[in-house]
């Protein structure tokens, strides 16, 4: 990675095999729950990511809009503590908008290396970046970014790291596994290195509710969408019909769940194997853990990372955390 590529072509391209999506198990094993449940990982079809998208442009999910301001309000700032010439690390392939943004915001930006499970996904994201932005070494590496990656072992260009992981994605994970996560990403940071990352705010439970449960169905659709993928790729005989979404705050747990809420008594079968669920009865798909600053400095703290500066917009709907190695 010495010399900058064509544009809309890759750096380089290393798969480390990150084992295949276990749909089918995953969703044998939690309907089998007493609650039952599914990851929410396998909402993302084609036409899942597609309603995500959708997703964040309604008028009631505050989420995607609060973080690009907030990114714009602070562009200079992130570009004097990341230096010239910074090397930025995506896990995940997130929205293009947000990554443009930072990019456009750096000091020449030496190199960008996005990773995610999805091979083709990551290519193409990867590679459409790579034609936005002349002259920038852009990698992409397949793997599950929850697990241990050695990034010394790739070339990856000398330069200070900034990982990127917007979104508030942390929140989808239980508080344990928040915390190994954090001690991953921790594990890819040098001395010097930060991690800027976005985690969503407490708030009242009406506005939490309305951005999972938008006025115009997307996310209902989005949700319902995971019945209609099993039953395309697991021959399920769901009636997606006698299921409804629902979007609930859990005070004590400081979160948002989504479930699927069987409308009526219901009987199918998903590869084979019979289920049945009493009306009223719940397929949970979802949680986002929502923080206070205090809780997330503390969670930062646990897995060994320091909030050396965050960012809020004025609302304190959201909040930017740029974290080093404690």
């Amino acid at each position: 990675m010495t010399t900058p590529s064509p544009a809309g072509t890759l750096s380089f391209f290393k798969d480390l095999h990150p084992p295949r999506s276990r749909f089918r198990e995953d969703v044998l094993d939690g309907l089998s729950k007493p609650q039952k449940s599914i990851p929410p990982k396998h909402f993302y079809d084609a036409r899942g990511s597609a309603l995500f998208d959708d997703i964040t442009d309604t008028e009631d999910y505050y989420v995607t809009r609060t973080e690009l301001g907030i990114l714009d309000a602070i562009a200079d700032e992130i570009a004097e503590k990341a230096g010239s010439g910074a090397v930025v690390i995506e896990p995940g392939s997130g929205s293009s908008v947000k990554i443009d943004k930072l990019l456009s915001a750096l000091d020449h930006p030496a190199a960008y290396i996005g990773l995610d499970i999805s091979k083709d996904h990551l290519i193409t994201a990867c590679e459409d970046l790579a034609g936005r932005f002349d002259g920038l070494e852009v990698g992409a590496v397949c793997a599950d970014f929850t697990q241990p990656v050695a990034l010394d072992d790739l070339p990856i260009p000398d330069g200070k790291r900034l990982i990127f992981f917007p979104g508030s994605t942390i929140g989808n994970f239980e508080p344990g596994g928040a915390k190994a996560l954090l001690e991953t990403l921790r594990g890819w940071l040098r001395p010097g290195d930060a991690l800027l990352i976005g985690a969503d705010r407490v708030k009242s439970a009406e506005i939490l509710e309305n951005a999972y449960d938008d006025t115009h169905g997307v996310t209902a659709a989005f949700n319902l969408n995971l019945l209609t993928r099993i039953n395309r790729e697991l021959d399920g005989t769901i009636d997606v019909g006698a299921f409804e979404h629902q979007a609930v705050w859990n005070a004590d747990l400081s979160r948002v769940e989504m479930h699927l809420a069987a409308r009526r008594d219901i009987e199918f079968t998903v590869s084979g194997q019979v289920f049945r669920m009493k009306e009223g009865e719940t397929i949970h798909t979802e949680n986002s853990h929502k923080f206070t600053i205090p809780r997330f400095t503390a969670l930062a703290a646990s897995a060994g990372l320091a909030v050396k500066q965050d960012w809020s917009d004025a609302r304190g709907y959201f909040t930017l955390y740029w974290l080093e190695r404690a």
